[in-house]
């Protein structure tokens, strides 16, 4: 029973944590957050595991996390506000070819992110082509580019 309360308090402490450092740190991982979601997992399967590394323990943690984030699936499909809460929503940082930076900074995203992506994305090279650049609820950022 241990390993099922352990199990469910890390997915909820670690769905916390990502929640609360915003969509960008997992949309693009740079070598820093590889080597923090490296430590991350060690110290999770440290508290997950303790000293029991039987196959049993194992397969009873697996089975908790999968059938926890299914849970939250049913949970967040029938309530929109907790989906909203979890996931978020969208956000629009420019508008009309002009970086929103309060919105901006609140989702610690730059001009060159939003650059990068209308390269990316629409072959754009400067902020005045962009109609709208939405920061999605995945990290990613969509661009619309305005009318030639």
């Amino acid at each position: 029973m241990d390993s099922v309360l352990h199990g469910l308090a890390v997915y909820v402490i670690l769905l916390v944590v990502f929640r609360i450092s915003g969509k960008r740190t997992l949309s693009q991982v740079t070598t820093f957050d590889f080597v923090l979601l490296l430590i991350i997992a060690e110290v999770t399967q440290q508290a997950l595991l303790g000293q029991d590394y039987s196959i049993t323990n194992f397969v009873l943690l697996v089975a908790t996390l999968i059938g926890m984030d299914i849970a939250m699936s049913f949970v967040k499909e029938r309530s929109p506000r907790l989906d909203r809460l979890l996931e978020g929503q969208p956000l629009v940082i420019v508008e009309d070819g002009k970086a929103l930076h309060d919105r901006m900074q609140k989702a610690r995203v730059d001009d060159e992110d939003v650059l990068t992506a209308a390269r990316m994305h629409q072959g754009l090279e400067r902020m005045e082509q962009i109609k709208y650049a939405v920061l999605e609820r995945n990290g990613g950022i969509t661009i619309v580019p305005k009318e030639r």
